[in-house]
């Protein structure tokens, strides 16, 4: 990987009367843009200032507002969705009220990154379904009926619509509306920027996706998520030359897409903490038995833990986690970054304080990895912004 570079704030003033080229080669252009200077240069030119101060790069697409939702199934009851645009309004809010760095556009990539995770076919289902529902049942969202489950058959996909959402899902709370293609694929390339800014030389990037993804698998979709970001991401980064990734899921719920997109692999270690399978959603993966498979047999690590989990469980099955990705040695580090843990979360059960979530930065910037953070879960709205950017900035902070 190539060494970090930095980021120049406004108003940056080094500390001495230094003023090699070096300083005059940061000044010399727009602030915000990459410069050839690596944080190891960074820190021995000016050694009183800590690479905080250079930021963290955000990467947000205002098209997320396109997923709005009318109602989910959930309790047995439709209501309004959890999964709202103001989740990322709130988020992005305390990027800029914090200061925490420039926030960027993403570039637009196309499909190819996406197929290389995703089944052709389900991505072209994506892409059609809300005209093909228009045209069967009228302008509202669109939910499934039923599912291919145990003694139907699953090697056939029916050509009615409300067939192909039952067969291309998993629940009934991710309604599909007259916006989800568009926004989908701009938080694909949310996470893909991100990826690339992370690539090409800066140790740290957050893509502040919505919607989010890592309950989709490869033809799948499910828990709010279509596409799933974070493994379209992690991939590219192993198509950009990254040897290994560890992929480290915070959110309250286990992240079985991107389990099931990398479970037979061992050049991506798949690690996540969650809500036990026993009493939790998506109740049907998650244990801490499955350890891969094949040439991945020992790069899946499950951490379920029981509801009413606070920082004194949660904080030693994190530390075990980033134990394991510094023995796995990575090249670089994609987190799913869920704040659902958050004790006031509307449809979680942790027990997390906001003071935890400087902890979870502290303890993944112990790592000393590029590392990518692509937004999952969180729903408590009024602090979901708060929480999330504290992981971030304490992350900046080491």
């Amino acid at each position: 990987m190539p060494l970090p570079k930095a980021i120049v704030k406004p108003g940056y003033q080094p500390q001495s009367d230094n003023t090699d080229k070096f300083f005059t080669q940061l000044q010399s252009g727009p602030v915000g843009q990459l410069w050839i200077a690596s944080a190891e240069e960074i820190t021995a030119l000016y050694p009183s200032r800590t690479l905080a101060e250079f930021e963290m790069i955000t990467i947000y697409s205002d098209e997320h507002h396109y997923q709005n939702a009318t109602a989910e199934l959930i309790d047995g009851k439709f209501l309004p969705p959890f999964e709202v645009p103001k989740r990322a309004e709130m988020v992005l809010a305390q990027v800029r009220s914090t200061n925490l760095g420039e926030v960027l556009s993403p570039k637009a990539f196309g499909l190819e990154p996406i197929l290389r995770v995703h089944d052709e076919q389900f991505v072209t289902f994506l892409s059609t379904a809300w005209e093909e529902w228009v045209a069967a049942h009228g302008n509202y969202d669109a939910l499934p009926l039923n599912w291919a489950t145990r003694t139907m058959r699953q090697d056939r996909v029916p050509e009615a619509i409300d067939g192909k959402l039952s067969y291309y899902s998993f629940d009934a709370g991710t309604p599909i509306t007259a916006g989800t293609w568009r926004a989908i694929q701009a938080s694909a390339n949310v996470a893909l920027t991100g990826q690339e800014w992370v690539t090409n030389g800066e140790q740290a990037v957050f893509a502040l996706c919505r919607p989010p993804g890592h309950h989709a698998a490869r033809d799948l979709y499910g828990g709010y998520c279509f596409l799933n970001n974070a493994a379209i991401a992690t991939q590219a980064f192993r198509e950009a030359g990254a040897e290994r990734v560890a992929v480290l899921d915070i959110d309250y719920h286990h992240g079985n897409g991107t389990q099931s997109v990398f479970y037979d692999r061992s050049d991506v270690f798949f690690l996540s903490l969650h809500a036990h399978p026993k009493d939790e959603y998506p109740y049907f993966l998650g244990y801490e038995d499955e350890i891969g498979v094949g040439q991945g047999k020992g790069f899946n690590r499950n951490y379920p833990l029981r509801w009413g989990t606070d920082w004194n469980t949660y904080g030693a099955a994190l530390t075990d986690a980033v134990n394991h990705i510094r023995e796995y040695a990575p090249d670089v580090v994609v987190i799913s970054l869920g704040v659902d843990t958050f004790e006031h979360d509307p449809i979680s059960k942790f027990c997390l304080k906001q003071e935890d979530y400087q902890k979870m930065g502290q303890a993944i910037a112990h790592l000393n990895k590029p590392t990518l953070f692509v937004m999952e879960g969180g729903y408590a709205v009024d602090e979901i912004g708060i929480n999330a950017v504290s992981v971030l900035s304490s992350f900046a902070a080491g």
